[in-house]
């Protein structure tokens, strides 16, 4: 049994993975990350191998606890092996869920060009070529972010929330925002989608993260929507990194 320990901004996610099947996940609020210890104290999750990705700063104390667990436990960091060659320039800097996404894409698609969207709190757009070489990306604000920065940086719009419905053009203030914000979304990850298409017969197309289901259905160009390929992405980590 493999452990999964994805440490993002708001949550913990567990992920127990036998044989490369999710038997069982948990999650927590990052600020309760001390939870993470009364789930590896229960002798019903029985762990062969572990691995951690964190976002945020964790103590060496908090991962030294984690080693009294687990004799080979993977910290994955821009120094950890990867079953992908990567061309990021600054690998220092590249986020650790960009990194499980690139390589979860790359196990779900192995010989094919594939761009990765990861709609969260930021819009990651990722590209990994069949050859399994991460070329590289762009960063760009995500649906919250966008909605808060139209509230945040004026002195009269209201902050708003994300509709199902809504129209090409607005006749309110309140839908302007969400019509405006939520088309340029869509229209932004159909408009690299094109592009990549014209350079690329191959090309598969993966969306995940927090906002995925909420575009999943909204584009124009057909995708696969994956909520756990990060979770996919650091198990193939961790199995390459014990072969």
């Amino acid at each position: 049994m493999n452990l999964i320990i994805d440490v993002g901004n708001t949550l913990i996610k567990l992920f127990f993975i036998e044989k490369g099947n999710i038997c069982y996940t948990k999650q927590f609020k990052s600020v309760d990350k001390m939870e993470v210890f009364n789930v590896l104290n229960d002798d019903n999750n029985p762990v062969d191998y572990a691995i951690i990705s964190s976002v945020i700063g964790l103590s060496d104390s908090y991962y030294a606890l984690l080693r009294k667990y687990f004799n080979n436990l993977v910290v994955l960091d821009e120094h950890t092996k990867l079953p992908i060659v990567n061309k990021y320039k600054t690998s220092a800097t590249l986020g650790k869920d960009r990194i499980a996404a690139i390589v979860g894409a790359h196990t779900i698609f192995p010989d094919t060009n594939v761009l990765v969207f990861d709609a969260g709190t930021a819009l990651t757009i990722d590209f990994v070529s069949a050859k399994g070489e991460f070329c590289g990306g762009n960063i760009s604000p995500g649906l919250t972010m966008r909605f808060k920065a139209l509230n945040y940086y004026t002195n009269k719009l209201p902050l708003v929330k994300s509709e199902d419905f809504f129209p090409l053009i607005a006749k309110s203030t309140k839908k302007a925002i969400i019509a405006g914000v939520q088309n340029g979304l869509i229209f932004e990850i159909d408009g690299y989608i094109s592009e990549f298409k014209q350079k690329y017969n191959d090309l598969n197309v993966i969306l995940t993260g927090g906002d995925s289901f909420f575009f999943a259905h909204k584009l124009k160009n057909p995708i696969f929507a994956e909520p756990f390929l990060t979770a996919i992405g650091l198990n193939r980590i961790l199995e390459y990194y014990v072969e």
